[in-house]
């Protein structure tokens, strides 16, 4: 049996402003509203990547159970500097010497800015080092 990932949700209270946080930060589109108001957003480049935002009615309480691992084409605190531009913001989940970022969206959902895939094939350890892959 194949099976694959088609769209990931993400609940919100401010569905416009996530909706343009997130077309903003993976370069994706608005391109459908779906019968309970959520929004459907999509790769601007023709590929396959989506993502759906639906409305809550409370805020994030706790830390997300999933997140996404986000690998910059270009060089990583570019990168960063850019999502906080767009409004998120570095957050502390009490990671210690790691070579990724850990973000939050507008409304908390946490998202972590790995190395460049450039970058982390220059830093390749070897596999004595001892150190953990990425999350």
């Amino acid at each position: 049996m194949g099976l694959v990932i088609d769209c990931v949700f993400i609940d919100c209270v401010d569905l416009e402003a996530m909706t343009a946080f997130w077309c903003q930060a993976l370069d994706l589109e608005h391109v459908w509203t779906g019968p309970s108001g959520g929004h459907l957003l999509a790769a601007t480049d023709g590929s396959e990547r989506r993502l759906a935002l639906m409305s809550a009615h409370s805020d994030k309480t706790a830390k997300n159970r999933v997140h996404f691992d986000l690998r910059p084409d270009r060089d990583q605190q570019v990168e960063v500097r850019r999502q906080e531009r767009l409004g998120a913001r570095r957050i502390d989940i009490g990671q210690v010497d790691v070579t990724w970022v850990v973000m939050a969206d507008p409304e908390g959902n946490e998202f972590c800015v790995l190395r460049s895939l450039a970058s982390k094939q220059l830093a390749a350890p070897t596999p004595s080092s001892g150190e953990l892959p990425e999350t």
